[in-house]
């Protein structure tokens, strides 16, 4: 039984699992760099621990002073939120092996699904669609590869997101120039270079599904959100549900997220990303964490998704089945970006 969560988090994340938690009647412990004494997070939780300066690095992404902290007030558990280190395989791996809970799924399946070559051969394999391209990462005759594929072509980091790594190729004559830059950004990035080569899809919509598993193999979604308005490859305006799909083609794009989330033996929360365009929808990738856009979910299904991932990670089964899950009216989310 889960009585205390630490928060490996700031801002609105952490406030958002400290009020469920509050309403769960689980204790609280923020954590904060020195900048952040003040702010709301550490404000409301129950304890708060200074876990080092404004540098992430040296606080947030700090793998000792989160599991110190834990430790040092007792803690069951830790939340990662969103960010920092809520898709670090090793981190969460380091939480089990501190005897503490990591409230996300197993290490070993967010290393799978941070892997956009490994994850994306897996769900092939499945029967899930996937974007045409090669089905591991780039090597041997990538000219042939690519010809294969077709112009115009993506390429594509294998770790990471958020647009980094990533080289629209036009024709043959661009290939070996977008390679190198994708690559170089990519190890910059995420200390990971390798890359995949995929069909470039002109003007898809970017659909991406809510799953929720447990412990015993149950999955379930609920319904699909939009987000193909963005800049810079980063979400703006999310909704739900989508006004680009009927009811037929929704249907087929939740049992295809479940059947992914099945594959990898999933369990809490995650989103099932793909990319839809002419009446087909592809896998893109899969992020193995609460997101951003959470509300927008919880607010035309009316089921709060980080009560489920404290339930789930306490080894309980999931509160509903699929045919419990329905949506009522329509959610937006609009994200403010500051920015030069």
């Amino acid at each position: 039984m889960i009585k205390k969560i630490l928060v490996a988090n700031r801002g609105e994340i952490a406030c958002r699992i400290i009020k469920a938690c509050k309403e769960m009647q689980i204790s609280t412990v923020a954590v904060y760099s020195d900048v952040d004494s003040e702010s709301l997070h550490v404000l409301m939780a129950d304890e708060a621990i200074l876990i080092g300066p404004a540098n992430p690095s040296e606080s947030y992404l700090d793998f000792d002073k989160i599991v110190d902290a834990a430790k040092q007030t007792n803690s069951d558990a830790i939340h990662p939120g969103y960010g920092f280190l809520s898709e670090n395989g090793d981190f969460a791996k380091y939480v089990n092996d501190s005897d503490l809970v990591f409230i996300g799924p197993d290490p070993d399946t967010i290393k799978l699904m941070g892997d956009k070559a490994e994850s994306k051969k897996m769900m092939a394999e499945a029967g899930v669609p996937t974007i045409p391209g090669n089905d591991g990462e780039l090597s041997g005759n990538v000219d042939a590869v690519a010809r294969d594929i077709g112009y115009p072509l993506m390429v594509k980091a294998a770790a990471g997101g958020g647009g980094k790594g990533m080289r629209i190729v036009e024709s043959p004559e661009e290939l070996e120039s977008a390679i190198k830059a994708a690559s170089s950004e990519a190890r910059n990035s995420f200390g990971n270079d390798t890359l995949i080569l995929e069909k470039y899809l002109d003007q898809p919509r970017h659909l991406e599904v809510q799953i929720l598993g447990d412990q015993q193999g149950n999955v379930i979604h609920l319904y699909e959100r939009e987000c193909s308005i963005q800049r810079r490859h980063q979400k703006i305006i999310e909704e739900s549900p989508s006004p680009a799909i009927n009811n037929k083609l929704r249907k087929m794009l939740g049992e295809a997220a479940v059947k992914a989330a099945k594959v990898v033996n999933y369990s809490n929360a995650g989103t099932v990303e793909f990319l839809f365009q002419d009446g087909k929808f592809y896998f893109l990738e899969m992020n193995t964490r609460i997101q951003v856009e959470h509300p927008v979910t919880e607010m035309i299904t009316g089921i709060d998704l980080v009560y489920e991932q404290i339930r789930v990670a306490a080894g309980e089964p999931l509160s509903y089945g699929q045919d419990d899950i329905h949506f009522k009216g329509h959610a937006i989310e609009c994200r403010i970006n500051a920015e030069s």
